[in-house]
């Protein structure tokens, strides 16, 4: 199946390369280099010695999809931050096209966003195609297995630990405790999932339409790593890690 998905997801690339609109999602600008390996779904190697983490996304460690995006072509970047791994953070766009890989790769559901993007302009850039992937079941997310995790799950949460995950469900209550927000999705903290925000950014949730008081008995979807404290919890901390579902 996915072969079959990625082999139309080639004979596309010519299309999905060559947009006409530029996406708000900037860095510094870092030259062009040709790629001489792709490591994995996010991470490219260039004849020039630097090795390239892709911004802005989450993709599966198989990277048919990105070489299949720049094959035959070199990359120009622009760089938003070097990693603990001395790998350089960018976005990035192959050959002439103005379209970034990130862009092409989550509008054909190769990829999701990150939980961090740079900016909310440009994290509502990709969201938007996100979900306009989702919709149409493109790429990964024709797979029932990709699709966002229920908050009642425990077992499905235990095994993403440590892991990137979009998780859906109804906030329960929200409460504070010290420096914490916590928008709790169960009774049991010890047990149900909790997503916490950190009460000095309370203002700028609040300006992007997710206030956090608010959020009781709506039903949202959150993206970030699944940790386990007492319970399972995602860390929140900038507003663009939660959407209203309804």
């Amino acid at each position: 199946m996915m072969a079959r998905a990625l082999s139309v997801f080639a004979a596309i690339v010519a299309t999905v390369l060559p947009a006409h609109a530029e996406p708000p999602c900037k860095g510094t600008p870092a030259g062009s280099s040709v790629v001489t390996a792709v490591r994995d779904g996010r991470t490219l190697v260039l004849a020039d010695g630097r090795e390239i983490r892709l911004a802005g996304i989450e993709a599966p460690p198989d990277g048919a999809a990105l070489r299949a995006l720049i094959a035959g072509h070199s990359v120009r970047l622009e760089r938003v931050a070097d990693d603990r791994y001395g790998r350089v953070v960018a976005f990035a766009a192959a050959g002439d096209s103005v379209e970034l890989l990130q862009v092409a790769l989550v509008k054909a559901g190769w990829a999701r966003v990150a939980a961090r993007t740079g900016s909310r302009a440009c994290s509502e850039f990709l969201l938007a195609a996100e979900r306009a992937a989702r919709a149409d079941r493109l790429g990964l997310w024709a797979d029932p297995n990709f699709a966002p995790l229920s908050s009642q799950n425990l077992t499905k949460l235990a095994a993403e630990l440590g892991q990137f995950a979009l998780v859906e469900g109804q906030v329960l209550s929200v409460r504070e405790s010290g420096a914490t927000i916590y928008v709790n999705f169960g009774r049991r903290w010890t047990r149900d999932l909790a997503v916490t925000i950190p009460k000095r950014e309370a203002r700028n949730f609040t300006a992007a339409g997710v206030e956090p008081k608010m959020l009781e008995r709506r039903r949202i979807r959150v993206r970030g790593i699944v940790e386990r404290r007492s319970g399972p919890v995602i860390d929140v901390t900038v507003p663009e890690q939660i959407e209203l579902i309804d």
